[in-house]
């Protein structure tokens, strides 16, 4: 009597052994284990340095600590400024009405930016612009442009890319008679001008 409560018990129990032994590629592994281990594989990869990594500087945009009223005070002390530019600066007592900060670059190789700094007249005409760079004293003078309504950005070689208006002498404030395009290149410890293009207005 006991042995034939105990065979069906048995019985069971060899049916589930066999079931689980067969399920050797199907079942939760495919639907667990495998998906996991996935992408868990580049990401290891890339941490050893297998996967390509961008340069350190890609995406980042340049910075400089200068401050606006350090470079007035350096341009009032700059002997070399042209006068014109030291008359305007020399007026400054609020540096917003004639300094704008431009873009950073390091036009100069040296690791750290320099800044590119528009010079302008109370109503926002601008004239010139100055490149300065740190210094253990402070920002000084590396560089500066005498242009009507200049634009710099820097080209993808560092270099600086000068736009500037032309104003016949019969044209409105608000309509050059035509544009220039130049490039500007730190070479020799001096920045040089490597290309100029000229276009007429409409």
């Amino acid at each position: 009597m006991r042995a034939r409560q105990l065979l069906p018990a048995a019985l069971a129990l060899a049916v589930l052994v066999v079931g689980s032994g067969c399920a050797n590629g199907s079942g939760l592994r495919v639907e667990g284990a495998e998906p996991a281990t996935s992408p868990a594989t580049p990401s290891m990869s890339a941490k050893q340095g297998f996967a390509p990594t961008p340069a350190p500087s890609a995406g980042k945009v340049a910075t400089s600590d200068i401050t606006l009223p350090e470079v007035r005070d350096s341009l009032r002390a700059d002997p070399g400024l042209d006068p014109y530019f030291k008359k305007i600066i020399g007026r400054c007592t609020i540096v917003l009405r004639c300094l704008t900060r431009g873009v950073a670059v390091d036009v100069m190789k040296t690791g750290t930016p320099q800044l590119v700094v528009l010079v302008h007249t109370v109503d926002n005409f601008v004239f010139g612009a100055v490149l300065m760079a740190d210094s253990p004293t402070g920002p000084r003078r590396v560089w500066s442009l005498k242009a009507d309504q200049l634009k710099i950005s820097p080209s993808q070689q560092g270099d600086l890319v000068v736009e500037t208006q032309i104003f016949a002498l019969t044209d409105r404030p608000c309509c050059p008679s035509g544009s220039r395009v130049e490039v500007y290149r730190w070479a020799d410890g001096r920045m040089t001008k490597v290309s100029s293009t000229d276009q007429k207005g409409d």
